[in-house]
């Protein structure tokens, strides 16, 4: 089960508004589904959170047209959630952004002389063969554990959280433990 709210800081504190990501296929999408929660309020810091139930939580932070930082608990948990990879950018792997299009779109070709009934002995070794180091999605924390540090959540604490009530432990610090609460 996931849960998702958008926490904007205004000038009255913290509001709080769950949401719906069905319609989100990109962090950019995210972004600016977090920037609409504050239009009314300019730069204003949002904060999106998102966590499926006692595997993984992450936390997104926009601060008016800065680009999103974020921070997931478990990026091998994330990986295999479909809002998790909304999160874990190619940037954030540490991957090429358009390698694995490239790869794609050669393969696709057959450049390997099969077309004329010769053996594929040696492609096959090529396609199934060991991941490339950038491939793995690591296990554990990956983003910025320093999202928070300015918000009161130090990076120590950040990082000890676990899912299930993460979420409800940064917003008491935020002091938008009611808020959130409302919206769950």
């Amino acid at each position: 089960m996931y849960f998702a709210a958008l926490l904007a800081r205004t000038e009255d504190g913290w509001e709080a508004s769950d949401t719906e990501l069905d319609d989100v296929e990109t962090l950019a999408d995210l972004a600016d589904l977090a920037r609409e929660a504050t239009a009314d309020y300019d730069d204003d810091t949002v904060l999106v959170f998102i966590e499926q139930e006692e595997a993984w939580f992450g936390v997104v932070r926009v601060d008016g047209e800065e680009d999103p930082r974020i921070y997931v608990s478990d990026a091998a948990a994330a990986a295999r959630s479909s809002y998790g990879e909304i999160l874990l950018t190619d940037e954030m792997l540490g991957r090429d952004p358009g390698a694995d299009d490239t790869v794609a779109d050669l393969d696709a070709l057959d450049l390997d002389g099969t077309e004329d009934g010769e053996p594929e002995d040696s492609v096959d070794e090529e396609v199934d063969g060991p991941a490339e180091p950038g491939d793995a999605v690591p296990a554990g924390p990956l983003g910025d554990p320093a999202i928070l540090v300015d918000l009161g959540v130090p990076q120590k604490d950040l990082l000890g959280l676990e899912p299930g009530d993460a979420l409800n432990s940064i917003a008491d610090i935020l002091g938008a433990a009611e808020v959130l609460e409302a919206v769950r």
